[in-house]
């Protein structure tokens, strides 16, 4: 064996260990779900359970919490946000891309700063705000803060700077406004990227605890992650239950994740025009 092929061998060896470790979580999760008390109890563990179509789990978890209505509510705080976000995110990279205005440099830049500013110490802030309006405990109060990023926007910005300002001007020329040239051109072109950002914007707004924790006070409002977490006492101590509902809280990134996939790897690899 020749230091090359030693070399990948290692490499390989080494992601096929990182795989494991990140996927086992998610493995023993899924696999618990299936399982019966016997078998999740069992020592040494069962590592694979006995029948993969169990449902008992998944059917008493939507017996024991409204899982139902949390899974609605986390849809559409996730398709808002992420629609909201979107459109507002294409208008603001755009703007400070091709755009021209006094200051443009100086309210980027201290724009990029507030982004070393984490959203916990604006949470005090964010919650007397949305007191004064009313919104506590309602399904806007959920969406609010994710419709807008300024990373996004970074992101963003930083791929249209990569299309050449030739192919701008050439449509300006044309007749083409810059509301045209932005949805006819630039947005087709950075769909990768766009994709990306929805992805990650879809994940978050799935995915947020404490803000909905400080927000929602009902249960007729609550989102998966904080559904889940009251699940704990609301099924008992009964911890099958616990990973079926966990299980069906992840199904729907995935799902994201696997019809997102080509776009995402494209985006990575900034496809689209370049300068």
């Amino acid at each position: 064996m020749n230091k090359e092929t030693l070399k990948k061998t290692i490499i390989y060896l080494v992601l096929a260990l990182g795989a494991i470790i990140m996927i086992f979580p998610f493995y023993w999760m899924v696999s618990g779900a299936f399982k019966t008390d016997a078998e999740y109890f069992s020592f040494p563990p069962v590592w694979f359970p006995s029948n993969w179509f169990n449902f008992d789990n998944f059917i008493n978890a939507f017996h024991k919490a409204p899982l139902m209505k949390y899974f609605i509510n986390s849809t559409i705080v996730m398709v808002c946000s992420v629609g909201i976000n979107g459109f507002i995110t294409i208008l603001a990279a755009f703007g400070f891309s091709r755009l021209k205005f006094p200051g443009k440099e100086v309210i980027f830049a201290v724009l990029v700063a507030f982004m070393m500013v984490p959203f916990e110490m604006l949470v005090i802030t964010n919650y007397q705000t949305v007191t004064r309006l009313h919104l506590i405990d309602t399904i806007p109060v959920l969406i609010i803060p994710f419709t807008s990023s300024i990373f996004y926007t970074y992101i963003l910005k930083g791929f249209f700077d990569t299309v050449p300002d030739s192919l701008y001007y050439s449509a300006r020329i044309d007749g083409a406004s810059n509301w045209k040239y932005l949805w006819r051109v630039m947005v087709p072109i950075a769909r990768p990227s766009l994709v990306t950002i929805m992805l990650l914007n879809a994940i978050a707004s799935w995915n947020s605890f404490m803000w909905v924790q400080l927000v929602i006070n009902s249960d007729r409002n609550r989102t998966i992650p904080l559904g889940i977490f009251s699940f704990v006492s609301e099924a008992g101590s009964d911890p099958k239950l616990q990973l079926a509902a966990a299980t069906i809280s992840i199904l729907p990134m995935v799902i994201l994740f696997l019809f997102a996939r080509k776009y995402i790897v494209s985006g990575v690899a900034r496809g689209g025009v370049k300068g």
